[in-house]
């Protein structure tokens, strides 16, 4: 699933469409997360896109007249600009048209994504997410803050989308790995010192997928189409039995709340 560093790219790579008319909506498949309300083609014909922005997996495309397309890539899908009249490929489910000559598609394999028009205080989807450690930078205290009195693994921590939004399975494994904690700690009980790695790896972390555009290990492209190459830094992640890049000791693989951590049993504690 892309994640927050694949999110910010694809919203970095699609300024280009910021400030054209959607011209025409050409919807193929409906049957996404949620199926595609009826209304959606209306919705959104004629109106200019005025901004691109982000909030944490989530892309929210500003609109003329007071809406807002959300857009959440789910498992496998991506967002697409190309000329128009590109030859369409399997899975192109949503075909925006734009002034100037150049399309915006959203191709789904697996369907998990979501696009919905709304107002822009009407989306629930963002309203519940945590603060995002990227374009809202966390501090110690507020981190602290975060961890207190809460029974679950740091690593679990990360994942929850209502604690920290934008997080997931690739980088709280590499970022963990970076502070040097195990993903399977008590995250009400980390110490001052290890709150202050967490919170260095955190930001370190993202903002280096963010400029190698994020990581390509299966559908993710961004929005013109190229892969990301953070998957050439991985230390960690799927890396199960290889040797630690610091200490060469063998990389375990365990698993918290069905997701799969990797670690070094020495360079972690």
């Amino acid at each position: 699933m892309p994640e927050l560093p694949e999110v910010e790219t694809v919203r970095r790579t699609l300024q280009p469409v910021v400030g054209r008319r959607i011209v025409s909506v050409e919807v193929r498949e409906r049957r996404l997360r949620r199926p595609i309300a009826p209304d959606f083609s209306a919705a959104l014909s004629g109106r200019t896109i005025e901004a691109v922005q982000r909030r944490a997996k989530y892309l929210l495309f500003r609109l003329s007249a007071n809406r807002v397309l959300l857009a959440h890539l789910g498992m496998s899908g991506s967002l697409i600009m190309r000329p128009a009249g590109t030859v369409r490929r399997d899975h192109d489910h949503v075909v925006l048209g734009l002034s100037g000559g150049i399309e915006l598609a959203f191709n789904d394999p697996r369907r998990f994504g979501l696009l919905r028009v709304a107002t822009p205080d009407d989306l629930p989807e963002i309203d519940a997410l945590g603060p995002d450690p990227v374009a809202e930078p966390l501090s110690l205290p507020a981190l602290t803050a975060l961890t207190r009195k809460r029974r679950t693994t740091v690593k679990n921590l990360l994942l929850d989308q209502r604690t920290l939004g934008g997080i997931g399975n690739i980088y709280a494994n590499e970022i963990l790995f970076r502070a040097g904690i195990r993903p399977g700690r008590a995250a009400a009980r980390l110490t001052r010192a290890d709150l202050a790695r967490l919170l260095d790896a955190t930001t370190r972390v993202l903002r280096e997928a963010i400029e190698l555009g994020g990581t390509s290990i299966s559908d993710y492209r961004d929005g013109r189409g190229k892969a990301g190459y953070f998957q050439l830094r991985l230390q960690v992640y799927d890396r199960a039995a290889d040797p630690c890049p610091r200490c060469e000791m063998p990389i375990k693989r365990t698993v918290h709340a069905g997701r799969s951590s990797y670690y070094c049993p020495r360079c972690q504690r």
